[in-house]
């Protein structure tokens, strides 16, 4: 069974040498920075100890792309010099190893309309399938008119775009998340539930802003289950309703956005997100380096599902292949 992990993340020193350059605001609101240890080196690593660590999870090929919180939190001119630089760096490292990485092109939103363009560089001429977005830019919600030119690119690509999480806005986190001690309150606003939080409004606000109605073949991909969305489909109709949008919120979950599993080995969640999307909107990830793969391996994990052989395959890599075909180079 061929495998394909479509959350896999690196770094370049490069960036992290312009995270390190943002005034201490900037650094604070976004969270830019190197992990410490061992997890820095396996981000910045795209070699043998990385080929390693997926013959240890059971995968087959990578779909990497730049980690949180990318270029949202540059300086405009410095994001759209590096979005280039990073693009051009991910397809020669998919060019080495074919067989084992695929990429997910990064950029500039704070330059909207060079990011479109470099959305259409990346994926006509140096072969990348779509782009993965970290939510909002600064305080601009990822809904925001600047940001159209990106979907208009990204539909008439049908090239997919993952929106991967990003830490709340400071005054969010003082709000919700803070009162325990520093370390709790990291964890809380991030991945004890705060990023998926985040995500899913994201998502939502695409939907709201009428994204979809304008750009009916742009298509999402939610990590993590879906980012709490799928969960509460059935009470957000009902904004959906109040708002007067031409379509539920399940609907454009079924037409425009894809799931995956973000790292989380759970067959409950599995389960939950084939009742809600069916089986051929889901696909795999294993979120690394933050992330060990299943254990017993990718495969083992689809086997445990209780799906049947083929749909077990879909999830794999079925999916995911069906609609990098659908892009237009």
């Amino acid at each position: 069974m061929r495998t394909i992990g479509t959350e896999e993340h690196f770094v370049t020193d490069e960036v992290v040498a312009a995270w390190n350059r943002l005034d201490a605001r900037t650094r604070e609101d976004s969270r830019a920075g190197l992990p410490p240890g061992e997890l820095g080196e396996r981000l910045r690593e795209v070699g043998d100890s990385r080929i390693a660590a997926m013959d240890e999870a059971g995968l087959d090929v990578q779909v990497i792309s730049l980690t949180s919180p990318g270029l949202h939190n540059l300086a405009a001119r410095d994001a759209t010099r590096l979005q280039v630089e990073i693009n051009d760096r991910i397809a020669e490292l998919v060019a080495a190893q074919p067989d084992r990485l695929q990429g997910f092109a990064t950029l500039a939103t704070p330059a909207p309309a060079a990011a479109a363009q470099e959305l259409e560089r990346a994926v006509t001429r140096l072969g990348l399938n779509g782009a993965l977005l970290f939510g909002r830019t600064g305080e601009r919600n990822l809904d925001h008119p600047d940001n159209w030119p990106i979907f208009e690119a990204a539909a008439a690509l049908r090239a997919p775009l993952y929106i991967h999480p990003q830490i709340p806005q400071p005054r969010v986190r003082a709000a919700l998340y803070a009162g325990f001690d520093d370390a709790v309150d990291a964890a809380f606003a991030t991945h004890g539930i705060g990023w998926h939080y985040e995500t899913g409004v994201q998502f939502l606000r695409l939907a709201l802003a009428g994204v979809f109605d304008r750009f009916p073949d742009l298509q999402v991909v939610l990590g993590h289950w879906g980012e709490v969305v799928l969960f509460y489909l059935d009470r957000a109709d009902g904004l959906a309703a109040q708002a007067e949008l031409p379509r539920t919120f399940s609907e454009y979950v079924l037409t425009n956005a894809h799931i995956t599993a973000g790292g989380v080995y759970s067959q409950r969640y599995l389960r939950w997100a084939v009742d809600v999307v069916g089986v051929r909107r889901i696909l795999f990830a294993t979120d690394y380096p933050y992330r060990p793969g299943p254990e017993g391996g990718v495969q083992q994990f689809l086997q445990e599902s209780g799906l049947d052989r083929a749909d077990q395959e879909r999830i794999a890599a079925g999916n995911w292949d069906a609609l990098v075909a659908g892009i237009r180079r």
